[in-house]
């Protein structure tokens, strides 16, 4: 009896555990958090279309507007001036750049002169008795002639009788001769034909220049040309005088100059026009490349988007309430990060920035920019 009892009191012990395991095994199940699904968010902008200017982003160096080589048209020693001929030094209007030594020629000159104040006195007698009304007239300029300086302009002839004369006795040809070596006399001479700098030396002093030679580069630093080639679809909306937009390749620093002159020609190859903008301001040097942006037209009912949103050339996405769409555009001017378009409507929603992995359809979290 016993033994049953004990048989029986087992059974229910393990039934009594196989009870307990499974309520711990049921309590310790939990439930599987259903997924969410995450939208993309899509940035947007409400369209509106207006007038939108077309800027021509052209880049080019600048050079000077003024500015001269130097050549020597005689030969001679080259002396210098009083100050350094060397690339960097300045010199006002007038002020001698470099100098040649002319003793030669100058002694030459004066002979000459002697030669011409001589011939003019030996008729003057004749001109005392033959043109007597005359004859105060040119002794006052034979009083005049000094053979260090230079001869001054002869009297104008009353009468062919009095031209012939005067002809007759060489004083005419004696007196271009005198003028021709005072025109050469001053080749000897450079001056400064304007404010500048020199940028360019290429002799220095006691050296024998040679006719022809070249000596230097002298510019004007205060205004500036930069040529750019423009395509020739927006040739006719150049203007001169229109404003541009100047800037270094840093973009630390910008500067406002203005068409000058627009070539009336098309480069047959490149299919461009060339256009010349003054610029004047400080830090502008020659050869300075700078990026300048160039008002060519307006385009009326027009919108910008940025180049990364084109999606096959010519459409963009918009949204629908919370779905993309593609749009059909048409690209009018494409600028360095931006489109100009035509075809959107107003007060669509436009997206602002690209969304990775895009498709027609798709749903968005839309956001405003």
């Amino acid at each position: 009896m016993r033994k049953y009892v004990t048989i029986i009191l087992g059974v229910i012990l393990i039934a009594i555990a196989v009870f307990t395991a499974k309520s711990l095994i049921a309590s310790n199940k939990r439930e599987k958090p259903k997924a969410k699904i995450q939208l993309p968010i899509a940035f947007t902008e409400v369209v509106e279309n207006t007038t939108v200017p077309i800027i021509l982003e052209v880049n080019g160096s600048i050079v000077a507007k003024q500015k001269i080589e130097l050549f020597s048209e005689v030969q001679g020693i080259f002396e210098g001036s009083g100050k350094e001929f060397k690339a960097g030094t300045t010199f006002k209007k007038g002020e001698v750049i470099l100098r040649i030594n002319s003793d030669e020629h100058e002694a030459n000159l004066r002979s000459e002169r002697s030669k011409f104040f001589n011939a003019l006195t030996a008729i003057m007698p004749d001109i005392r008795l033959d043109f007597p009304d005359d004859f105060q007239k040119w002794e006052n300029y034979l009083k005049a002639i000094n053979i260090n300086y230079t001869i001054p302009k002869l009297p104008e002839t009353t009468s062919d009788k009095e031209k012939f004369f005067i002809s007759g006795r060489n004083v005419f040809a004696l007196y271009y001769n005198v003028k021709n070596l005072e025109e050469r006399f001053s080749k000897y001479v450079i001056r400064a034909p304007f404010d500048g700098i020199v940028t360019e030396s290429l002799v220095n002093p006691g050296v024998l220049v040679r006719t022809g030679q070249k000596l230097g580069e002298f510019i004007n630093p205060k205004t500036y040309e930069m040529e750019v080639a423009v395509n020739a679809s927006f040739a006719s909306f150049l203007k001169v005088g229109n404003k541009v937009k100047l800037q270094n390749l840093e973009q630390t620093e910008t500067w406002t100059g203005e068409v000058a002159r627009i070539n009336g020609k098309i480069d047959q190859n490149s299919q461009t026009v060339t256009a010349f903008i003054e610029v004047s301001g400080k830090d502008l040097r020659e050869g300075m490349y700078l990026e300048a942006a160039l008002k060519g037209k307006e385009e009326l009912d027009a919108y910008v988007v940025d180049r990364s949103l084109i999606v096959d050339k010519n459409k963009v996405f918009i949204l629908d309430g919370d779905v993309l769409k593609l749009k059909q555009i048409q690209p009018i001017f494409y600028n360095k990060e931006t489109v100009v378009v035509k075809g959107l409507d107003n007060n669509s929603k436009v997206i602002s920035k690209p969304i990775p992995n895009a498709i027609e359809g798709m749903k968005v979290m839309p956001k405003s920019k």
